[in-house]
């Protein structure tokens, strides 16, 4: 049976997007909708409404927040966090944000209409969470960044490194030999050692670290977190650094859509530039060529999750901050400069 997985994959775009066009949503590309309506045609898919009525009916003890509809990494961390609530027997409900949106606003706006029993907020930066978070009481857990420094005797953090890790990509890239490295993905924060904003200056670091030049205005271009945001920041940053030999996506779904850039202006990676990227989703692996690029542990991160926020609910347990270790994977995206 053809399941709303299976949708996704074939059409290329998020399960929350195609969620969003089986619900008749507005806020959805025409091309996105046109594709997911195609592939649905052609895999005779009929969604369970039975099962809709459900799901809408039953109460949802736990409230899972995620900010950025098309990102296909919060996907599959959201699809592991389900699996474990379900292994546990907890209803969830989950909220889609755009990646504008604050999500502690919402979160506030879904305690007072459903009080849940706790909140995972997917994809969240710290930064959302000074103005009004304080006014949410239940146990919640903030996946993907951290909370440490946020002193919230409510809210637990579980991420990977991104500083560090997103450093550790980039010095592949300058072992390899490149001296020109562009950054695609996010908004700079200067400063900032956490979350997306974390892995930019990460990377930024390890560029300047090694004496290399990097001027933000030049090298760096930000955007959303989607294959088409990737091809298009890919190319408006070529356009201005047309010497660039290696490039930094700060995820795998911006450096896929990267490398379809760059193909299509007829270059090659990693012959003519390199290309690396940070997440290690499974799309990664089938990419051609495959994509070397920053792991982080879905599994881990979604149990230790799961675990910390029900510990907390039904046992009083004190909040925790933990960060996963990454590793890496080496893919067939990166090589040695031309001109090294």
């Amino acid at each position: 049976m053809t399941t709303i997985k299976d949708i996704a994959r074939i059409s290329g775009y998020s399960i929350g997007t195609v969620s969003r066009v089986l619900n008749n949503k507005a806020d959805v590309s025409d091309e996105a909708r046109s594709r997911i309506e195609s592939v649905i045609r052609e895999q005779n898919y009929q969604p369970n409404s039975n099962a809709k009525k459900l799901k809408q009916s039953a109460s949802s003890g736990i409230a899972v927040i995620v900010r950025g509809m098309n990102n296909i990494f919060l996907d599959s961390v959201l699809e592991e966090i389900q699996f474990r609530m379900k292994e546990h027997g907890e209803n969830i409900s989950v909220h889609f944000l755009d990646e504008a949106e604050n999500e502690t606003d919402a979160a506030l706006q879904i305690s007072v209409s459903s009080r849940p029993n706790g909140i995972i907020f997917l994809g969240g930066s710290p930064l959302s969470f000074g103005r009004s978070f304080s006014e949410i009481t239940v146990p919640c857990v903030l996946v993907t960044a951290s909370a440490a420094s946020l002193g919230f005797s409510n809210l637990s953090s579980f991420t990977t490194d991104d500083y560090s890790a997103s450093g550790y990509a980039v010095s592949k890239l300058i072992g390899c030999g490149h001296r020109r490295i562009g950054i695609i993905g996010g908004r700079l924060a200067p400063g900032s050692e956490d979350g997306i904003s974390g892995r930019i200056n990460g990377a930024v670091a390890a560029i300047t670290g090694a004496g290399l030049p990097f001027d933000a205005g030049i090298c760096y271009e930000p955007c959303s977190f989607s294959m088409q945001a990737g091809y298009d920041a890919a190319g408006t940053l070529l356009d201005r650094f047309p010497d660039m030999t290696g490039l930094f996506a700060v995820s795998d779904t911006l450096a896929l859509g990267a490398i379809r850039a760059f193909s299509d202006r007829g270059l090659s990676v990693p012959e003519d530039i390199s290309v690396i990227g940070f997440d290690g989703i499974d799309f990664s692996g089938f990419s051609s060529p495959r994509l070397t690029t920053v792991k982080q542990d879905i599994a881990e991160l979604a149990s230790r999750s799961v675990d910390d926020l029900l510990l907390r609910i039904n046992y009083g347990r004190p909040a925790a901050h933990t960060v996963i270790p990454f590793s890496f994977i080496e893919g067939e995206s990166i090589s040695s400069p031309r001109s090294a």
